[in-house]
């Protein structure tokens, strides 16, 4: 079972708002199976792969539209981005993964910062958000390394490659 339908199976299980707005899931994406993949998350793929799973979707309720919740409220979908984001950190803190919570903080606070800086024509937030989320997948799944940790401080510094700089910390191609 993929990642996305066990996010939907839990939310259906909570009886909540969330759980009105579930939508058919689609198949995983590529941020999800690369952490599930990853040496550090090889003693519970399923479950980092959850949390990837939980943690992108509420990042896609906050700025767009989800992928499994598809709320008609955009209260209830700013709401159920924050009870994700919520799910997807005490899931891997009950890990006992405490780095990949700080990568998963950090990754939350670039793609806020993305957006904000989009908002001000200052970057083009998909762009940086896509590398910030390739790259956290990466050193969630396998641990940080310096060129990750460099990548970030660019793009928090807001230098104009920190996109390229996280793709590349991630081993991830530039877009064309």
């Amino acid at each position: 079972m993929s990642a996305l339908a066990r996010l939907a199976d839990e939310l259906r299980a909570e009886r909540s708002l969330l759980a009105d707005a579930l939508v058919a899931p689609p198949a995983d994406e590529p941020h999800t199976t690369r952490a599930a993949a990853g040496s550090r998350a090889r003693r519970a793929p399923e479950e980092y792969a959850l949390v990837l799973a939980a943690v992108r979707e509420g990042y896609l309720l906050h700025y767009g539209e989800g992928r499994v919740v598809q709320p008609d409220d955009p209260d209830l979908a700013l709401l159920g981005g924050d009870r994700l984001y919520a799910l997807g950190l005490a899931r891997l803190a009950a890990l006992g993964d405490l780095d990949a919570v700080a990568e998963l903080a950090d990754l939350i606070s670039l793609c806020a910062q993305a957006h904000a800086d989009a908002a001000d024509g200052r970057t083009d937030a998909a762009e940086l958000a896509d590398a910030a989320w390739a790259s956290a997948a990466a050193a969630i799944g396998d641990g940080s390394t310096d060129a990750h940790a460099r990548a970030k401080e660019r793009a928090r510094a807001g230098e104009v490659d920190a996109a390229a700089a996280l793709r590349d910390a991630a081993g991830v191609p530039d877009r064309p």
